[in-house]
């Protein structure tokens, strides 16, 4: 049996619960992500079922991620642009799940190298949502290995498909902040849809026939400073090393459970 779920069972089983539903433990099964009142969940499966069909002919390869890093007055800023062969849907739930979905590689403890410990809905209004979440991030240097408690506050919108986050404490670091952006990718517009490119998930339907596979791009927003004591040269040059490499794991872990949705 394959660690990941296919794309429309593992939709399935993150939507069978009613929002109110919160998760106390990373064990708890089928709880609400993603608001399903802002998007036809039977297109989504739909959209998922062609890019799998797709990998079969013609495998799709996702790019590692763009990052861009600038540094000013102690601030680490990073600028990060990538695509995935899933949905946007897809991508948003695989940033905003709470039921510990193995996005994440796991070490030889069984542990994911970032686990979400607990969630908790704060408010929720229409499409807005601001949710507490404590998560682990375990990480290695030179003979060290340790899990760092990240305490996170996060607003989602999930009609748009944006969100904001931010950390109440994180060990390290005063400041860590950032925001995230799905959008379509429509993947097939140029070859299906020739002189009229689609403005819309509509329009791009019509135009191919059913046929075009949506995909994602996805934008983010990451702002990070270690704490004062530790924002002096060479332990802050140390410590920004760190987080930027760590991001920069994260996000190959998610583009290869990307490529794993779409062939199980």
């Amino acid at each position: 049996m394959s660690v990941l779920p296919g794309f429309g069972s593992w939709i399935n089983q993150n939507v069978e619960e009613p929002p109110e539903a919160e998760s106390k433990s990373p064990k708890s099964e089928a709880v609400w992500a993603v608001d399903t009142k802002y998007y036809d969940l039977d297109e989504v499966r739909r959209e998922g079922e062609i890019w799998r069909a797709a990998e079969e002919k013609h495998p799709w390869y996702d790019a590692p991620a763009k990052v861009k890093v600038t540094t000013k007055n102690g601030l680490c800023h990073m600028n990060i642009e990538f695509k995935l062969g899933l949905p946007p849907e897809g991508v948003y739930e695989m940033f905003t799940n709470p039921n510990n979905y193995p996005v994440f590689k796991k070490d030889k403890a069984g542990r994911q190298r970032l686990e979400n410990k607990s969630r908790k809905v704060l408010k929720k209004n229409g499409p807005r949502q601001t949710t507490e979440m404590e998560k682990d991030l375990y990480w290695n240097f030179l003979f060290i290995s340790r899990a760092i408690p990240i305490h996170l506050v996060i607003d989602e919108n999930h009609k748009n498909l944006t969100a904001k986050y931010r950390t109440k404490n994180m060990m390290f670091l005063k400041v860590l902040e950032g925001s995230w952006k799905v959008v379509p990718d429509f993947v097939d517009q140029e070859r299906l849809c020739k002189s009229r490119l689609p403005k819309s998930r509509e329009e791009y339907k019509r135009c191919s026939g059913g046929q075009g596979k949506v995909g994602s791009k996805v934008t983010m927003e990451q702002i990070f400073k270690p704490s004062p004591l530790l924002n002096l040269p060479p332990v802050s040059w140390i410590i920004r090393g760190i987080t930027i490499k760590t991001t920069k794991i994260l996000l190959e872990d998610i583009r290869k459970a990307g490529t794993t949705l779409r062939t199980v």
